[in-house]
């Protein structure tokens, strides 16, 4: 590899931004397998370093290892995730197994573990300051969770079902994303469109004509169960379609049929589990987490599911009432609405128009964010980023000095996977004095040219919510790369995003971005009201679905490994896994079915999706807290960054809650929130 690579050195852009302008496809596996042999390398310096292992020579030299492969990674995911193409697939086949590889010859190095284990051994007396110290323990006890005290044969058994499992989890989310592009539900005539806005329908007319068929409309499908123009379509006939089709992602008898691939998994991840000497995939993954054991995150959800049933049992009683028929899934969101209009005078279609995409960003989103920690934004149309959507942000402390940068990727296109996320593309640590680069990516289906970008209330909610993962990440100010931002407990990394969603009609922000975007009128104060009455409204429906889903991802990695191997039948064992737990009521669907639930089979959440809601029970006391402190306030915003935000992954994540609260947690807030007292 030359020096021509983009990769081959830190970025002199501002905020060390990814050379976007150089980088092209052909750059990534040659800088790919050039960091991996520099990485190893380093670590190879490591172990040939004369004397005892100290922190200095061992952990902050790990700390300081694989810089090139880390841009590599990072650039390179988060663009085959916002903005693939085949060539990039070809290469996420080629780099999956490979990188796993590297990583498990780290990992698995006796040589390096036993460097480690010794000084963990001796960390009373080295003399540590407590960041050092937790970070020594990270080391340690991560090696342990990866295998390396396994012998020989296990270990390099570990390697190749490490290998073989992240080919799986590739093709996982490869097929997601055909099939939903696949099944999306071309439309002939635009009477079919019914109560969609003209925006919906105008945007429905733009990805047919991207799709090559001009005159007529595209109803895109996204990454979880229904959609959201079933809150609105009149037409039944179409609803039923759309959500029927909705539920086949993954599940067809076509080369993106996913049931192979999860049985494979779900086998291979039950016998790893049985070399680190647990029961189950489950057991192994939460060891580390802050539930510490699947019995812990069940006793929680059993406390939560017969009255989530119980409530979406009555709500479908009232939609049946409003709807003169038995409610099917296609019904739910369409009778909804009218039955929100009827108890609570509230029409979320016609709230459309004063949450406009601009106006919810700089009045709302950064608004909020410069009233609690005293930050400002400031566009950089100049900078170029992984695409000509992704707008940077330069992001100031309220003393002018810079803090980081911002990216917003927004709208959804064919060649970007579902749902919304946030990752980073640099991230914050002392070590190598580096500022963060946040990235937020959503699926807002695009307006024509000209046309502003009218969001749901569900929309502005993401918003609100990935930008809390973004905040985590900009506010970060610790010394390790390996602690920085949002690398903290898995079932720990969803609560400051779920904090960031108060604010959404908290009323200095409302009043100040929920703007008519024709007429500048606020949003009317009775909606607002009538919005916070209605605020356990259908939640019965949110928790079922997503209890469901939670339960499947528990259910599948609760197989030891002899059951794994019987296990023949996706449907079966999903229908069964949510009826054992009560959870089983047609009308509302699980959130995501196996053969689309990228979260657990090619994401980072297998036996984690319980996390959301675990996160939950944090985030409804933390919202109490603010409120009981005066709400939007600078001493608050600081108290919470200082003890919680800022801190990272540094110090245990429910000590760091601790700090911040006073105490330990308590779970009737989130019953409360949830209506499930």
């Amino acid at each position: 590899m030359t020096i021509a690579n983009p990769f081959a050195q830190r970025s002199d852009l501002d905020f060390e931004l990814p050379p976007f302008a150089l980088i092209k496809e052909e750059h990534y596996l040659p800088a790919f397998y050039e960091g991996c042999t520099q990485q190893l390398a380093e670590v190879q310096a490591i172990l040939d370093t004369p004397g005892a292992a100290t922190f200095e020579n061992t952990i902050v030299a790990l700390e300081k290892s694989g810089q090139m492969l880390m841009r590599t990674l990072l650039v390179f995911f988060n663009k085959s995730s916002s903005d693939t193409n085949d060539a990039m697939d070809k290469i996420e086949e080629e780099m999956a197994p490979k990188l796993a590889a590297h990583q498990d010859a780290i990992n698995l190095n006796p040589a390096l573990y036993a460097r480690i284990k010794s000084l963990y051994d001796n960390r009373e007396s080295i003399g540590l300051n407590t960041e050092d110290a937790w970070l020594l323990e990270r080391y340690y006890k991560d090696l342990i969770h990866a295998g390396a005290h396994l012998s020989e044969s296990q270990r390099d058994r570990l390697k190749e079902l490490n290998e073989e499992l992240s080919k799986l989890e590739t093709q996982f989310s490869k097929n997601v994303l055909a099939d939903t592009n696949d099944l999306a539900v071309l439309v002939d005539t635009i009477d079919e469109l019914d109560g969609l806005s003209e925006n919906e329908i105008a945007s429905a007319a733009a990805a047919a004509k991207d799709r090559g068929h001009e005159g007529k409309w595209l109803i895109g499908m996204v990454n979880f169960s229904g959609n959201p123009v079933l809150d609105s379509l009149t037409n039944r006939a179409l609803r039923k379609k759309i959500m029927q089709d909705s539920l086949l992602k993954g599940n067809r008898a076509n080369e993106n049929d996913n049931k192979p691939v999860i049985l494979k998994v779900v086998k291979l991840r039950a016998e790893r589990a049985k070399l680190f000497g647990k029961n189950t995939h489950a057991e192994h993954v939460i060891a580390v987490q802050t539930a510490e054991h699947p019995d812990n995150v069940h006793a929680m959800l059993r406390k939560i599911a017969p009255a989530a049933v119980r409530n979406a049992q009555a709500e479908a009683q009232d939609l049946k009432k409003s709807a003169g028929t038995e409610i099917e899934s296609w019904d739910w969101g369409f009778y909804t609405e009218q039955v929100r209009l009827e108890k609570y005078n509230i029409d979320t279609s016609k709230m459309r128009p004063y949450f406009e995409l601009e106006s919810v960003l700089a009045n709302g989103i950064f608004f909020a964010a410069n009233k609690l920690f005293g930050i400002t934004f400031k566009e950089r149309p100049d900078l170029v980023t992984y695409h000509p959507e992704a707008r940077a942000f330069e992001v100031f402390n309220e003393d002018g000095s810079k803090l980081g940068l911002f990216i917003g990727d927004f709208y959804t296109r064919d060649s970007k996977r579902g749902g919304a996320w946030m990752n980073t593309l640099v991230d914050q640590n002392f070590l190598c004095n580096q500022l963060p680069v946040v990235v937020n990516n959503l699926n807002i289906p695009k307006p024509p040219a000209g046309k502003p970008t009218l969001l749901t209330f569900s929309e502005t909610t993401t918003l609100f919510h990935e930008f809390g993962h973004a905040l985590h990440g900009l506010l970060s100010q610790v010394k390790y790369p390996r602690v920085s931002g949002t690398s903290v407990q898995r079932d720990f990394v969803e609560f400051p995003s779920q904090v960031n969603e108060m604010w959404i009609l908290w009323p200095e922000v409302v009043e100040n971005y929920a703007r008519h975007f024709e007429t500048g009128e606020k949003l009317p104060q009775e909606w607002i009201d009538n919005l916070d009455a209605a605020s356990t409204f259908n939640e019965g429906h949110a928790t079922t679905s997503y209890l469901a889903a939670a339960i499947l991802d528990l259910a599948w990695h609760s197989l030891d490994s002899e059951e794994a191997a019987k296990v023949t039948d996706v449907e079966a064992f999903e229908a069964q896994a949510i009826k054992d737990y009560g959870l089983d009521f047609a009308p509302v669907p699980t959130r995501y079915r196996s053969t689309y639930f990228s979260h657990i089979f090619a994401g980072g959440y297998s036996a984690g999706y319980y996390g959301y809601i675990w996160s939950e029970v944090l985030d409804a006391d933390t919202v109490d807290w603010f409120k009981e402190n005066g709400g939007l306030q600078r001493k608050n915003g600081e108290h919470f960054r200082n003890t919680l935000l800022g801190r990272g992954g540094s110090i245990d994540s429910m000590q760091m809650f601790r700090n911040f609260r006073g105490r330990d947690s308590k779970i009737e807030p989130l019953l409360k929130r949830r209506g499930l007292l």
